[in-house]
């Protein structure tokens, strides 16, 4: 908890200029709001020592009633001020929190469910928001009220001010006894709520197997036993938490007997006015509202920094490791050396062992298997998705290791089964790889891979807006449009992922066709199930446990009767 003390103090410190003049209205509407009980005090003694003179009460009350005012605006420009410090920190953390994700190593995406990150940026972010805001606005106000009430009190009665003194810090006591064993429950509760989260986003994300296998029950039986969990643990939460205002009432109200007591006793012994008895009574209840007024909001501010705390755990994750001051990958031709390449997703089990591969330029590479063989491994290997074990992995004879990763990705083209899509227009998808792409340019893609012909059919043709899954596109509209995003690229390098595996047979045969002008010339790395699809290719490596079993031409590998054989035999028995 110190450490996100410390990290919220570290972005709290941009907004010096706002924390100083917040402080500064704080202590100036305080003053002005606790000068009215010392008005009243001066009309109650008036009117005991010389009876009611109005024009000397009218006055003092007008008086009293300009402080008040001015104490209004000031606290309203004090709330205004606070809410944009709130709002600018947590701006800045989830800038930060975003910049982190996007800097993120892959194993790390891959390992934390989608859910709970969304719940850590967004609903965490939102909890810190509330609970910030909240100890702002009682934090500063609160402060100034403790300091300014006890030196008015001090001003009127030593004594009587030091009985408040002393007695209401067992407030403080109290409240942190029970809010430190709060801390706990609170931060359960947030993981709960992220994985909460992340169940919603999965199910959302799967609507459709989730329908189409009749899991819906199961699902709501897994939801109803985390909810059940957060009710458990908000409850206990929440009651440990609420017992903190009613015990600190109970020492404020025994704190304000004692003033009372003191400070009657004074009065009578002549020690003291009838007026000031009224401002220092005033006061000492004054005194004891910011103790309440904090232990009220403990719930939330305990909250606030678990909250926060999930949060600046995502912030403090190491990136992957910077390739600054690395050279750019130039005048790619297609060289591709795999050397003695070992890899593993966790170090029990092993994956791909001992790997070799040497590529020329314009060769195609088609690598197949069974599943979990290695092939789409390797494909994260080659565009450093992953960082091998051992060994090394070279284009143009550079470590890939040893170049920026913008220049290498650069230099690929890539197109899986699963397609993204980014929210935008059909356009905006097809140029994410050339952004200053020409009107004719993109025709030219999108005609070259039959997609040409049903975004004209769309509303608004190129400008027809989508969403990140596509909205009404079928899956195999989505790919084309991948593809055509490639094919506008024109990299050097070509990664094929299944890249027509939801494409129907016939477009597939002319994409195929666009392919081949596509590849022509350029170093190509082809994963495929469908063994027909690869048949041109002038290598086929066969993978089976992280191994290449068999290599060379279809021809070749049907001859050897071997895997290849049995694998594509399988299909067209």
């Amino acid at each position: 908890m110190k450490k996100t003390v410390k990290n919220l103090l570290k972005l709290l410190g941009k907004s010096r200029a706002a924390l100083f003049v917040s402080i500064i209205l704080a202590a100036a509407s305080v003053s002005l709001s606790l000068y009215v009980p010392i008005l009243f005090g001066d009309a109650i003694d008036e009117i005991v020592e010389t009876g009611i003179r109005f024009e000397v009460v009218s006055r003092l009350l007008f008086r009293a009633g300009i402080v008040v005012a001015a104490t209004a605006v000031l606290q309203w420009a004090m709330g205004m001020i606070n809410n944009r410090i709130t709002f600018d920190t947590v701006k800045r953390v989830r800038d930060l929190a975003f910049e982190k994700i996007e800097s993120l190593p892959l194993s790390y995406i891959d390992s934390h469910a989608v859910g709970d990150l969304l719940s850590r940026v967004i609903s965490d972010a939102d909890q810190f928001a509330d609970g910030l805001l909240m100890g702002f606005s009682q934090f500063f106000t609160g402060i100034a009220t403790i300091l300014v009430t006890l030196g008015f009190m001090l001003y009127i009665n030593p004594k009587v001010a030091l009985v408040a003194a002393l007695l209401t810090p067992l407030s403080i006591f109290v409240a942190r006894f029970v809010a430190k064993n709060t801390h706990s429950l609170f931060q359960k509760q947030s993981v709960i709520r992220g994985e909460q989260t992340a169940l919603i986003d999965e199910m959302i994300g799967g609507a459709k197997a989730v329908s189409a296998y009749g899991y819906e029950n199961r699902a709501q039986e897994r939801f109803i036993e985390i909810n059940g969990r957060l009710e458990t643990t908000s409850r206990k939460a929440i009651f440990y938490s609420s017992l903190v205002n009613p015990t600190t009432r109970f020492v404020n109200a025994l704190v304000y007997a004692a003033v009372c007591l003191a400070g009657a006793l004074t009065a009578i012994s002549g020690g003291m006015s009838v007026g000031g008895l009224s401002a220092i009574l005033a006061y000492a209840n004054q005194f004891t509202k910011p103790f309440n007024e904090i232990s009220g909001v403990v719930t939330e501010l305990q909250n606030a920094i678990v909250c926060a705390q999930r949060i600046f755990e995502l912030i403090d994750e190491p990136s992957q490791p910077s390739d600054e001051g690395f050279p750019a990958l130039s005048e790619i031709k297609g060289n591709v050396a795999i050397e003695n390449v070992s890899f593993s997703y966790s170090s029990d089990r092993p994956l791909i062992r001992n790997f070799d591969l040497k590529v020329s330029p314009g060769s195609r590479i088609a690598i197949v298997g069974p599943t979990g063989c290695g092939k789409t491994t390797l494909i994260n290997l080659l565009m450093r998705f992953y960082d091998v074990d051992s060994g090394r992995i070279t284009v143009e004879g550079l470590n890939i290791a040893k170049i920026t990763r913008e220049s290498l990705r650069r230099g690929y083209g890539m197109v899986l089964q699963d397609t993204w899509l980014r929210s935008g227009t059909i356009r905006d998808n097809i140029i994410m790889g050339k952004p200053d792409a020409s009107e004719e340019e993109i025709t030219e893609a999108a005609k070259a891979t039959h997609a040409h012909s049903f975004i004209k059919r769309l509303p608004q043709g190129y400008d027809t807006p989508v969403g990140e899954d596509g909205g009404n596109l079928s899956a195999g509209q989505r790919q084309l449009l991948c593809i055509t995003r490639v094919m506008l690229s024109a990299p050097p390098m070509l990664i094929l992922d299944e890249a027509t595996s939801n494409i129907d047979t016939k477009t597939e045969l002319r994409v195929q066709r666009a392919f081949e002008k596509l590849m022509k010339g350029k170093t190509s790395f082809i994963v495929a199930h469908r063994l027909s699809t690869i048949m041109s290719a002038d290598r086929i490596l066969v993978m089976r446990d992280g191994n290449v079993i068999e290599q060379g031409s279809h021809g070749e590998l049907m001859e050897k009767g071997g895997f290849y054989a049995e694998l594509y035999n399988s299909q067209f028995s």
